[in-house]
């Protein structure tokens, strides 16, 4: 049979990742996609990076849109990246009756709703388990491997840059600053790393994540986003003693009041592997109503990770080339007709438990005013820490820092009492307040 053609827009780490492997296991892709996969057209502004790339025998052109006219190309990969020109050509490839393949969770996390519709209508497949975690398969096993399941909830480290920043502080008791200039040096953040230690990268990848796992339409502007930026070295000190560790989680959960969608630094009990997950690798939990927990690790970037993932999807489309659009996996799980209305929680709605750190003055009744106004507001604590003031402020300090660990209350309450408490002439800083996720 004919290898099916590809066009490629982007020739940059994962497109050469993607050359490689695919000329280095092509005898094992091809059995097992029934035919041939060639990539016989590029496209990229930088033509001679891309004839670098492509090697013989491939033609390369520095306008996209000549891809996707070319009448002899059956999928394009867009791998270009970002919001705009990326948009507009995955939606010219739909139209011209191509199916896509995409690394662009950024494009899909806002865009996806268009574009899914787009490609329902046009009877074509757009497949993105690029996207999310790199070489982990975990959109498949969202889609397919847990079909049978009411998923619940899940959790993941789907940000490499900021994982790393979190082990690195944590093992060498470094502030988040000095860290990430290290992260920047090696080569695991960007020179402008906003969307990472922001959390930006994560809440698009979780946006998409959530859509799979509950049927509902991708909605990143209801994504609750937080990044590391303000983290403090003696906070992850502080969790390590209390049994803890402090990892960037996208999280998202089903309730009976709706569905939960958010990104934040979590404190996690040591004891659980995603608390052990270390470095740049990225890790996700899903819990199912019959499978129970699952775990997915492996690494959430690189050239031939993230290329295994490109691949994977050129074989789904070749496998399906041919077959009835009506049978194929809906893009997101569920058929477009049967999508649910759920809604996102504003974080306020959203239940969980709580680290606080107050930095108080050293004197006696602090301890029983804050755990008193808790008290009132109808939020029960499960540990409290307090430092000798010594070892906070050096010796002959008058200020000492407060570590309250609290049962689960709802966020609106949490932000409520945290003002009283700011207020208090004896609290002296900023108050911490780090959301807790037992996993279990």
């Amino acid at each position: 049979m004919k290898p099916i053609q590809v066009g490629l827009l982007g020739a940059g780490t994962v497109g050469s990742g993607t050359f490689k492997v695919l000329l280095r296991n092509q005898e094992e892709i091809k059995r097992r996609a029934g035919r041939g996969i060639e990539i016989t057209m590029v496209a990229d502004l930088d033509q001679a990076r891309a004839r670098e790339v492509a090697g013989e025998g491939v033609q390369v052109v520095a306008d996209a849109r000549d891809v996707i006219a070319n009448p002899d190309i059956d999928i394009v990969i867009e791998l270009i990246g970002g919001y705009g020109i990326a948009k507009q050509l995955v939606l010219e490839a739909i139209a011209a009756g191509k199916h896509v393949v995409t690394a662009n969770k950024a494009l899909l996390a806002v865009h996806g709703t268009e574009i899914f519709a787009a490609a329902h209508a046009k009877g074509v497949m757009v497949a993105f388990e690029a996207a999310v975690a790199g070489g982990i398969p975990i959109i498949k096993a969202l889609r397919e491997g847990l079909t049978a399941n009411s998923i619940q909830w899940l959790a993941g480290i789907i940000n490499g840059t900021t994982n790393f920043i979190l082990s690195e502080m944590r093992d060498k008791g470094l502030d988040f600053a000095t860290v990430l200039k290290e992260a920047q040096r090696l080569g695991y953040a960007e020179a402008d790393p906003t969307f990472d230690i922001e959390g930006v990268d994560a809440g698009h990848k979780v946006t998409l994540m959530s859509a799979i796992a509950f049927g509902i339409p991708v909605q990143f502007d209801k994504a609750h986003i937080e990044g590391i930026t303000k983290l403090a070295a003696q906070d992850i000190k502080y969790a390590e003693q209390l049994g803890y560790r402090i990892k960037l989680l996208g999280i998202t959960k089903r309730t009976a009041q709706g569905i939960e969608l958010r990104v934040h630094p979590s404190l996690v009990p040591s004891k659980r592997l995603l608390a052990n997950v270390e470095g740049a690798m990225n890790a996700v939990v899903v819990h199912g109503d019959a499978v129970g927990t699952t775990l997915y690790y492996g690494k959430g970037a690189g050239s031939e990770p993230t290329a295994s993932a490109v691949i994977a999807d050129l074989v789904d489309i070749t496998r399906l080339h041919t077959a009835d659009a009506a049978h194929r996996v809906p893009h997101l799980a569920f058929h477009p007709d049967a999508m649910s209305d759920l809604k996102v929680l504003p974080m306020t709605e959203v239940v969980t438990s709580y680290y606080l750190r107050l930095r108080v003055a050293d004197q006696a009744g602090v301890l029983a005013k804050v755990t008193g106004l808790l008290a009132t507001a109808g939020i029960s604590i499960d540990a409290v820490l307090q430092r000798e003031a010594d070892e906070v402020g050096g010796e002959g300090s008058t200020q000492t820092d407060l570590i309250i660990l609290t049962h689960d209350a709802r966020e609106g309450t949490v932000n409520d009492v945290l003002a009283e408490l700011q207020a208090l002439p004896t609290v002296l800083q900023p108050i911490v307040r780090i959301r807790k996720e037992e996993l279990s």
